[in-house]
Formats: C-alpha cells, structure tokens, sequence
C-alpha cells in the first residue's frame, strides 16, 4: 500500500505541482485545526452535489487549488502576514548575477547595519556523472530475455527490470531504460547521447556535492540481481565518468565549501551559485535601497496576482465558472486602480496588471511617508490573502456541478470533507 500511495503522490508532484515548496507550507496543529474547523462550517448548510468525475474538471479544481497556494505563499514571502511587513521587507542585491544571486531571507534588518559581503566563487558543486558505452544501432548481442540491474542511491536500493525482445536494436534498449529510469523519480536523470551514428546513456545525478562518506552518490550492479545480468557491462552503466565535488568559494577572504550550489549567511540571505569568479575577482551581494526593494515587492506581488489571474482565464474556454473567478480578481484590482495608477501600476483590459518601475521609483522617492503613499497595497494583498484562502480551502466552488438536494436548515449531519472532494481526485485509477 506504501508503494501505491508513493506512486500517487509522486504522479501529483510531476504532473499537477511541480512548484517549489516554502516554508509557508508548513503547518502548525492549530492552523491545521482552524482549516478544519473552517471546512466544517462552509459545509453546515450547503447543498449536496453529485460527484464530478470529468477528468478535465478534476485537473481544474487541483490546479486552481495549487495556483491560489502559490499566490499565498508569495504574499507571505513578501512578508504579508504582518500588518507593516509587505512594504518594509528587503530584497537583496548582486553585483554580478552570473556568478551569484541572492535572496533576503530575515525577518528584519538588523538595526544600524546594512549588510554586504564578498564572494569569489572558485569552483560550483557538481554532480555524479556515468557515460555508458557508445553503440552502433544494430541488433543487441545480448540474447533475447528478462534482465535486471540495481541502483543504490541515498541509502536505498532499487531494481530495474526491463526485457530485450528479438532483432531489438541497442539504441532501442536505451532509449527504453532512459524512460524507465526518469520515470522511477530516484534522483537520477537519464539522457541517451549521440556521435558519429553511435548512442550511449548518460546517468547524472540531480544531488550534487561528495557524499561524506564515498567518493560517489550512486552505485550501478546487476552482479546480485533477480533476473539476468549482463546489461551494465554492456551498456556500461557502472562507468563514471564525473565524480561529485563540493563548491569552493571565498566569503569575505575566508574558505568555504559545500556541497551544494546555494547556502545562507548569517539567517539573512539565501544564496545560489550560477557561475566561477574570474581569478583574484570578487562579487559583493548585500541590501537594496528602499525604494528598490519597494519595486522589487511590488513587481513579486503583481506577479503572483498575474500567474492566478493568467491560470483562471486559461480555463474560461472549457470550465464556464471560472469567469466568475476572473471577474472576482478583476473587482479586487479595479478597486484600487485609481490608486495604482498614481504610482505607476495599470490594470489592463485583460485583469492583469503592469508596472511602471521609473514612475513607482519616483513615487516612492518622492514620497514623504512611503508606508502612507502605499497603504492601498496592504489592503490589495490582504484581499487576494483572504481570495487564495477561500479558493484553496474549496475550489469546487468554481466548478459546475448538480445539486442532489438541499439540507434541511439547522437539522443536520456535518460533512467535513464535502469540499475537499479535488483532494481525492490524485488518487483516481490508483485505488
């Protein structure tokens, strides 16, 4: 049962999410409680609906679900759920985004200080890397058969079995184990590469860094395999042709190394290595003005607002009821148009909205008590708060269904988990 729902929930990642995750999607008991709480009564008096089982339908109300999660998770980003935090949050700067980018990461600034520091990156963490052997596309020389090979990676253990059938080609078998292996999710990622009307596979693996106590992330055998062995050596699987290596850079004149590309300083920034320092040349990553984090905030809010208006309308063709979404998100922004367009933001005929960044600068620049100037975005993304919050909790509301019969008002049965229906749909064809 374990390897079912593992099956599911990874199907659900790849094919309806595959947005990061952030902090904000960790849950306390009690918020966990208020959203069930909450559940329970919007279901007190509402109708009962027959299931929907359309498959387009399901995918909707899921991504409607995962899209309005996203907004929130942006607004909170942006230091939303506080009363003063969206206009106040910093972004970070840096001087050569080729070799580094960063992110502001803490909750405030510290007092009296700016904080900036260097980097000289001198070499980017790498991943594992095995070449297999470069084969002609003729017919397999291995006898036709069941075969099996197993891969340990993390700590764990995994077998692949896959067949060869008469007058198969090699680049058929490995074009066949390249999507056995991308579709198996175990952190390996397969490429099947070609030179001179040779093919052979390439297993990279999506960890990078030297693992502390090996050489090497993952292992390739098929000497204690359950079905024949054969195919390692013969595609040569087990040949590594790149082992992983940390990052080594410079921060602030001091050595460091890490197995990844990305760290944090200090719990207030959060740091990605994209490239290596010319020799003896440093970058400097530190704080933006404050009226460039103001357009960096407001460029990240209208963003998340677009990506949600962008997904509801993306379905106005096939599901009738996202329009009233639409036109819901529409009302929210109009709302505050007139204030937008005094520092540079215009809602377009389309309920998406642009950004001005000259104009929003001048206005911020200009402005005598920039939290005053800009009130009105605290309201805006209060309200799309309180929107993603309804969505996500029930996004069956935008969806057509029949009504089977209405409860009786004040004598019922609660159904907690009447709205939460979409959740089940991830599970369809599974159990």
């Amino acid at each position: 049962m374990s390897n079912v729902l593992n099956t599911v929930y990874n199907n659900y990642l790849t094919t309806y999410t595959p947005k990061a995750l952030t902090r904000y999607d960790a849950h306390k008991k009690s918020e966990l409680r208020n959203v069930y709480n909450s559940i329970v009564k919007q279901n007190k008096d509402a109708p009962w609906y027959l299931p929907t089982t359309n498959k387009e339908t399901q995918y909707y109300a899921v991504d409607l679900k995962e899209n309005a999660r996203e907004l929130y998770n942006t607004i909170a980003g942006l230091g939303g759920l506080e009363q003063e935090g969206l206009l106040n949050k910093k972004t970070a700067y840096s001087s050569d985004e080729n070799i580094a980018t960063a992110t502001f990461i803490g909750d405030k600034t510290p007092e009296g200080t700016s904080p900036e520091f260097t980097l000289e990156v001198k070499a980017l963490a790498t991943p594992q890397e095995n070449t297999g052997a470069f084969l002609p596309d003729e017919k397999v020389t291995l006898p036709a058969g069941t075969y099996s090979f197993d891969v340990s990676i993390n700590d764990m253990n995994y077998e692949f079995q896959f067949s060869i059938g008469e007058g198969e080609t090699n680049k058929d078998v490995q074009s066949r184990l390249v999507r056995l292996i991308d579709n198996s999710n175990i952190g390996i990622k397969a490429t099947l590469i070609e030179e001179d009307a040779l093919s052979a596979l390439q297993l990279t693996s999506e960890a990078t860094g030297q693992p502390q106590e090996d050489s090497i992330i993952f292992y390739i055998s098929d000497e204690h395999t359950s079905k024949a062995s054969g195919t390692v050596n013969y595609f040569g699987l087990n040949s590594v042709t790149r082992e992983p290596a940390n990052a080594e850079f410079l921060l602030n004149g001091e050595e460091r190394s890490t197995p990844y590309n990305r760290f944090t300083v200090g719990n207030l920034f959060d740091v990605s290595l994209t490239g290596i320092s010319e020799e003896g040349e440093s970058i400097t990553l530190g704080l933006k003005a404050d009226a460039e984090s103001l357009a960096d905030n407001v460029s990240r809010l209208l963003g998340g607002y677009n990506s949600f208006m962008q997904a509801a309308s993306s379905y106005l063709e096939s599901q009738s009821r996202s329009s009233n979404l639409v036109r819901e998100l529409r009302g929210i922004a109009s709302h505050y148009s007139e204030s937008m367009e005094s520092t540079g933001l215009t809602l377009t005929e389309n309920g998406t909205l642009q950004i001005n960044e000259s104009l929003l600068k001048e206005a911020a620049e200009q402005s005598e008590d920039i939290a005053d100037t800009f009130s009105y975005l605290k309201e805006f993304s209060d309200s799309l708060l309180k929107k993603s919050r309804q969505v996500s909790l029930n996004p069956m509301d935008y969806v057509n269904r029949t009504i089977v019969a209405y409860k009786k008002p004040g004598i019922n049965y609660v159904s907690p988990y009447h709205t939460s229906a979409y959740s089940g749909m991830m599970f369809n064809s599974y159990c």
